[in-house]
Order: structure tokens, then C-alpha cells, then sequence
């Protein structure tokens, strides 16, 4: 199962009751489908995970797994909090058709989350899931890393055939890549470090970013890994303030506002995330023109 790539986490879109809009989904989905993006990933934490119901996570992965072109790799947000919830969901996803399991590691119960605890989570859900996995470090979400001695350890089992690691620590990324085989595929969800983490090793990456600027950041993954440096570099300090402001100080609202703006359907984030407010919809539009983006009309 190769990785390699840019596959964006797909919102999911809400309509003005606060409803599923499944409909804008598709055609999300569809134009993405237009795109060199490898492929999707579905119910990540861009895709409001922890704010869906049992029902409208399958409902959403069934639509998008209808969606979504034939040649495009769909990897489903399994992690749950309990080991037992965490393989029923995953195994569900390879029912509807979903390729690839992205697990993130349970952190309620955090002061008991040591390395014994995530490795037996892992290879537990690893042995009982009948698709690959790919382990999910998120801390910014968390408060848990998953640091390189322990993702060594995972990376023996046969099924579990990468990370996404989403810390933006690219010293982390490279630990990470220097303590496992080859074979082994790490993924970053930062944008800003992903030229950086592509020359130390990582494959791909899992980027919010590329649900706004989908071409823009598989430009980038395509030059840095055919050894552009320069057209490289010129695309990863246009993309760093996108990245830094819609991404990371902005999170999902600003994701999906610039959605809007860009021509996609972003529509409103669900409570308890609030909308943008006029000033900061304003710095959306600013950050959007000043990467040479004009907004959709």
C-alpha cells in the first residue's frame, strides 16, 4: 500500500441548521477528483470528528466513498477511545470499501496512556483490522506524541505501515524515519514542514491545507521530491502563511471560509467551533490574495 503523496483530510460540510449537507460533499469530492491529490482521507479531525454522531460518521464515509474517483486512495478516521470501539469502527471502513485505517492514539485517560499502553492499543487494533493502519500522532490535539522508540516497536507489525505525524516537529519526523525500515511510510500534517520533512524522508503528507489549495501543495510534494529545490522552496514560503494562519491559528473555521472563497463548499463549522467574524473572514481574503489565489465568483 503506497502513500506517497498529498491527500487532503476532507471537511465535512454542514448547512445553516447545523446539518450534514452530504450533497456538498460530492461536489467537494468531485472537483477534488480533478486534482494529482493520491487521494482522502475521511472523519480526521479537519472532518470534525469528535463532533459526529455514530450515524453521520457512516453516512459520511459511505458518500464519500461513492465520491470519490476509482484511482484515488481513501484512507477512514477509525481512532476511537477504547481499543474495542477502535476495531469495530475500522473494520466497518474496509466493509465500505476504505483502504487504509488511520488510528489515533486514545488520550482521555492521558496519565495512563504510557508506551505500553498505545503499543498494545496499536497492535491489537493492527491485528484484528483486515485493512492497513496507519498510526496517528496528533499532540497539538492530545497532549500525547507517539515518539520514535515506540513507533519503531509498531512499525514490526506487518500491518501497520506508517504515520502520520502531525506535530510539526520536523527533528521528531527524522527520528522517526531514522529508527524504522524503509519500508515504513511516514506522512506530516503540517504544511510548513513539508519540504523539510520530504528531504529527511516522509512520503507524503495528510494536509488541512490541501483542502483550500489542493494544486498548489501537490506542486510543492512534486517538486520537492523530483529535486527542484528552488521551485521547491519558491512554493513552501508561498504556502507558509496559508499554512500558518487558515491552518493553524485559524483551525477549522479558517479551513472552511477559505474553502468558500476558493470556489469549494466550506459552509459553517459545528458548535462549539464558531464561524469566523468579520475581521478575521477579511484576514482569510488577505492571506487568499496574497498567495495569488483570487477568490471564486
Amino acid at each position: 500500500m503506497k502513500l506517497h503523496g498529498i491527500f487532503p483530510p476532507l471537511t465535512t460540510p454542514f448547512d445553516a441548521a447545523g446539518e450534514l449537507a452530504l450533497d456538498r460533499l460530492r461536489a467537494n469530492i468531485e472537483r477534488y477528483n480533478r486534482t494529482r491529490l493520491t487521494g482522502y482521507v475521511v472523519i480526521g479531525s479537519t472532518g470534525e470528528s469528535v463532533l459526529l454522531s455514530a450515524s453521520e460518521t457512516e453516512r459520511v464515509l459511505a458518500t464519500a466513498r461513492e465520491a470519490a474517483a476509482p484511482d484515488k486512495l481513501l484512507i477512514a478516521g477509525t481512532g476511537a477511545e477504547s481499543t474495542a470501539e477502535t476495531i469495530a469502527r475500522t473494520r466497518r471502513a474496509a466493509e465500505l470499501g476504505y483502504q487504509v485505517a488511520l488510528v489515533k492514539t486514545p488520550y482521555y485517560y492521558k496519565p495512563a496512556m504510557t508506551d505500553a499502553a498505545l503499543a498494545e492499543h496499536f497492535l491489537r487494533v493492527a491485528e484484528a483490522s483486515p485493512i492497513p493502519v496507519l498510526i496517528y500522532s496528533v499532540p497539538q490535539f492530545t497532549g500525547l506524541a507517539v515518539e520514535a522508540p515506540l513507533v519503531a516497536r509498531l512499525a514490526e507489525h506487518p500491518n501497520i505501515i506508517g504515520i502520520k505525524e502531525s506535530s510539526g516537529n520536523v527533528q521528531r519526523v527524522t527520528q522517526i524515519i531514522h529508527a524504522t525500515p524503509p519500508t515504513f511510510q511516514t506522512l506530516v500534517g503540517s504544511a510548513q514542514t513539508l519540504l523539510a520533512s520530504i528531504s529527511v524522508g516522509a512520503v507524503g503528507g495528510i494536509l488541512a491545507l490541501a483542502c483550500v489549495l489542493p494544486e498548489l501543495c501537490v506542486e510543492l510534494y512534486e517538486a520537492a521530491v523530483a529535486g527542484a529545490l528552488e521551485r521547491a522552496r519558491q512554493l513552501q514560503h508561498r504556502l507558509l502563511e496559508p499554512a500558518l494562519t487558515l491552518v493553524g491559528r485559524l483551525s477549522i473555521p479558517g479551513i472552511k471560509c477559505a474553502m468558500d472563497r476558493v470556489g469549494y463548499y466550506g459552509g459553517p463549522p459545528r458548535r462549539p467551533l464558531l464561524p469566523l467574524d468579520p475581521a478575521q473572514q477579511l484576514e482569510v481574503e488577505r492571506v487568499l490574495e496574497a498567495v495569488g489565489v483570487p477568490a471564486a465568483r
